[in-house]
């Protein structure tokens, strides 16, 4: 690691170690606050452990909301970090939540789709695979549609601490392929477990990085 790397960690350790704010749910677009300040959506399958780690990166127990129930976020979450804001996360709804009423998913989806597609201060986009499962078909779903939006996106996985270290390397090298055939998508992956810390520091720097373009 070099030392430009490491400081861009420290820095990033400090920045989150500060404020955190929840600002905002947003229903619709018309709720959505002014782009005065760059962002960074985190997108995910339902119980991908999305609010698991938003809680990790920001050092917080509760700052967005763990449920058990998957699904649960129906809204774009808006919290703010640093003082003064430095930049936005936006917490976005799960998708892939079989028990959701279609009508309730087709409002999810436009909902995503039209803040991808006109968010202007949007400056990337992490998407968040399980450990465990891989990709889904919902997860190309989402990749394909933020291709399409020309939004770069970081592939991220989740819950690595679940699954023995050679199902992750075969997970790794499958989603590493699968990436390939993505324009949008960012080469590196990270993978994460929220429980253990693990790649926790190098995600946060990547945010910060990001949040800079």
């Amino acid at each position: 690691m070099s030392e430009q790397d490491q400081d861009l960690i420290e820095e990033a350790r400090k920045l989150f170690s500060g404020r955190v704010d929840f600002l905002l749910s947003a229903p619709q677009l018309q709720f959505l606050p002014e782009p005065e300040y760059p962002e960074v959506a985190f997108a995910g399958r339902s119980n991908v452990g999305k609010s698991s780690l938003i809680n990790a990166l920001t050092g917080r127990k509760s700052i967005a909301r763990a449920s058990v129930t998957p699904g649960r976020t129906q809204e774009l979450n808006f919290f703010e970090i640093g003082t003064p804001t430095q930049f936005r996360f936006i917490d976005m709804p799960g998708y892939g939540f079989a028990k959701a009423p279609v009508k309730v998913v087709e409002k999810w989806k436009k909902l995503v789709r039209d803040y991808l597609r006109g968010r202007v201060v949007l400056k990337r986009t992490l998407v968040l695979i399980d450990s465990r499962h891989g990709l889904k078909p919902v997860d190309l779903e989402m990749m394909e549609m933020l291709d399409q939006a020309a939004v770069g996106y970081r592939l991220v996985l989740t819950k690595a601490d679940k699954i023995k270290a050679e199902e992750l390397e075969a997970t790794r090298a499958a989603v590493e392929a699968a990436s390939r055939k993505h324009p949008a998508c960012f080469p590196q992956l990270h993978v994460t477990s929220a429980e253990k810390g693990m790649g926790i520091a190098e995600l946060r720097a990547a945010v910060l990085a990001d949040s800079r373009l």
